[in-house]
């Protein structure tokens, strides 16, 4: 993993820092016409209640990790679930898309599940690659694998719309891509069959399932198939975490959607030697790190393209 110095105004990543957002701000998500749609709202505009169904995602909390560029992940996580139980409108559930730990260790696992439960929310979890360390992923599954299927995938409904959680960090490609694997394929594509297409669905995975850097292996091998069986579908939401950066991709009724890391950033794709902690300068660690909430809203609103720069 490389290491690098991360600066708001370095060159080269001006462009970068537009797509990605700011700690003290949420992501608001809304349904309009069956499609969802997002914008960044400060501070003060995050405090106005909204009367509609919600969720808040947070992702790669890496909790064990304590390498000088954070310390204490403990606090950090804490801090980002703090922010969550803050919202004027409680989310209906909390949504964690991967590296809870560091390093699958049963200490690391107890931390995560403490402060997690604490919020008093539902939380549903999928892992990445630093979950499933040990025993084959069984100290995962041991915690949040009741009820999945195989490693771990499952869906459910929520207010009209269907989640899925899939798993995509078992059998790693080269350069480390995800790959969700025949029998996960086959479960999903039985899942949505008999589903209209007017049902808003949102799929969350750790790896992105689409292509963000194949080199650094940003991405799914076999996300395409996957994304193949959800075309019929008038809106579809991609959540990921694993590259620790807001970044957004529009393709048709597909909306990607990266989060940050509540424990470190990254850098950039192809801006360092490869992926891996970036040190920020003292006091702006928190400038980096956040939590994504996202609200479904039926109106009939025209479609808003998601892809908006989200500078702070």
């Amino acid at each position: 993993m490389g290491s690098d110095t991360l600066r708001p105004d370095a060159p080269g990543r001006r462009r970068v820092l537009t797509c990605m957002s700011w700690a003290g701000s949420a992501m608001i998500w809304s349904m309009a016409g069956g499609v969802p749609r997002s914008r960044l709202i400060g501070v003060a505009e995050a405090a106005m209640p909204t009367k509609d169904f919600s969720f808040a995602q947070i992702s790669d909390s890496h909790l064990g990790f304590d390498k000088p560029v954070n310390p204490d992940t403990t606090a950090t996580l804490q801090e980002a679930l703090g922010r969550v139980t803050a919202m004027p409108e409680k989310p209906a559930f909390l949504i964690h898309t991967g590296d809870i730990t560091h390093l699958s260790k049963p200490g690391q696992f107890d931390t995560g599940h403490q402060l997690m439960a604490a919020t008093g929310l539902t939380v549903h979890t999928v892992p990445g690659e630093h979950d499933i360390l040990e025993d084959d992923g069984k100290s995962y599954l041991n915690r949040y694998g009741k009820g999945t299927k195989g490693d771990g995938w499952y869906s459910f409904n929520a207010e009209g719309v269907h989640f899925v959680g899939l798993v995509n960090v078992v059998n790693l490609q080269g350069n480390g891509l995800g790959a969700l694997g025949h029998a996960q394929l086959e479960w999903l594509e039985r899942d949505v069959k008999g589903l209209s297409a007017s049902t808003p669905i949102v799929v969350f995975a750790h790896v992105p399932l689409w292509m963000v850097y194949g080199d650094w292996g940003w991405g799914t091998a076999d996300g395409a198939q996957a994304l193949g069986y959800l075309k019929r579908f008038g809106s579809v939401t991609v959540l990921n975490g694993h590259i620790h950066q807001v970044m957004q991709k529009v393709e048709g009724h597909v909306a990607f959607h990266t989060a940050r890391s509540t424990a470190f950033p990254q850098p950039a794709p192809g801006q360092a030697k490869g992926p891996g902690p970036i040190a920020v300068p003292p006091g702006e660690l928190r400038n980096y790190l956040g939590v994504a909430r996202v609200s479904l809203v039926a109106s009939n609103a025209p479609l808003a393209v998601v892809d908006t720069p989200l500078a702070g």
